[in-house]
């Protein structure tokens, strides 16, 4: 059995996530604790307690699923999973790439932490309220869905953000020219074609001065190579070098998130099994519309935790 860690993205998050870790284990506590002082805010209050609006906001949300997921990750190695020796690859959607490094030694927790909220403030502060848009297209190819932006780029920027798998694909850019594409894609024959409630046009050209903000805070922080190999988002690949990752997450805030290939490299090269770390279960539903061959599965409670080292060290 070969194994990767995949991590959730943004739209994951739900208000009281975590909370069964930090009353069950000490480890997960101390992962949340360490969070929050890293941010000098009480996240972990608003991770389970809310007010929803609150955990949605994208400053919120990046840090908080992250915490989740080392919260599991940091109880399993405290049960005797070896990371290295146990799991193949690491890969995680959009902000879950930095979960996906933090876990595999690339950055710490706290400096994790600081950086998904650079992230998601300048990610916020890039594109003025309302100006940008994004929608999620149904039922329609790459191939098709990239024509249809070129055809709306007319109006304004517009392009691929996340290539989901299974005919999910969301485009993302200025307002006009996504919805543009979005009528586009309708008379083309999408199944659906669906403005998404975000604040921002995430993983867009738009997003270019929160690319540069990243680049700044990169730099300054302390790299290791990964334990073990990130398929990148943008690449849909392997990279095991610290310098190189952080050159693709200045370019992943601008690019595509290239899920369904990074699924398809996995089952490409024998990975048989996807365990998602941390809140939610949308990747675990992804992999299965993508290649049927691979399985998935959700670890985010104690239950899931001790299935999961049965399965792992069995």
């Amino acid at each position: 059995m070969t194994v990767a860690f995949t991590f959730p993205g943004q739209g994951s998050q739900a208000v009281g996530m975590g909370k069964d870790l930090a009353d069950a284990y000490p480890e997960a506590r101390a992962v949340f604790a360490e969070v929050d002082d890293a941010l000098g805010q009480k996240l972990s209050d608003v991770m389970w307690n809310g007010p929803e609006e609150t955990l949605t906001l994208t400053a919120n949300a990046q840090p908080a699923l992250m915490a989740v997921s080392m919260a599991v990750i940091k109880v399993l190695e405290a049960k005797g999973l070896d990371l290295k020796s146990k799991i193949s690859f690491v890969a995680g959607h959009s902000l879950g790439e930095y979960s996906a490094l933090c876990a595999a030694g690339t950055f710490s927790i706290g400096d994790t932490a600081r950086l998904l909220r650079i992230r998601g403030d300048a990610m916020q502060a890039a594109v003025p309220v309302g100006a940008g848009a994004m929608a999620a297209i149904i039922g329609l190819e790459h191939g098709d869905v990239q024509s249809i932006c070129i055809e709306a780029s007319a109006v304004g920027p517009c392009q691929i953000a996340n290539d989901n798998g299974g005919g999910q694909l969301v485009i993302s850019g200025a307002k006009a020219s996504v919805e543009k594409a979005a009528a586009l894609a309708t008379e083309k024959g999408a199944k659906r074609a669906i403005m998404l409630p975000v604040s921002a046009p995430f993983h867009s050209a738009l997003m270019a001065p929160a690319a540069d903000a990243m680049r700044d805070a990169l730099a300054g922080v302390e790299k290791n190579d990964p334990i073990v190999p990130l398929i990148a988002n943008v690449r849909a690949a392997p990279v095991t070098s610290a310098d190189e990752i952080a050159r693709l997450l200045v370019e992943q805030v601008t690019g595509q998130v290239r899920w369904r290939e990074t699924v398809e490299w996995f089952a490409a090269n024998g990975v048989t099994t996807l365990y998602e770390i941390g809140s939610g279960k949308v990747l675990t539903g992804l992999a299965r519309r993508i290649d049927k061959n691979i399985s998935g599965i959700a670890v985010n409670t104690p239950a899931d935790i001790d299935a999961a080292l049965a399965a792992l060290n069995g």
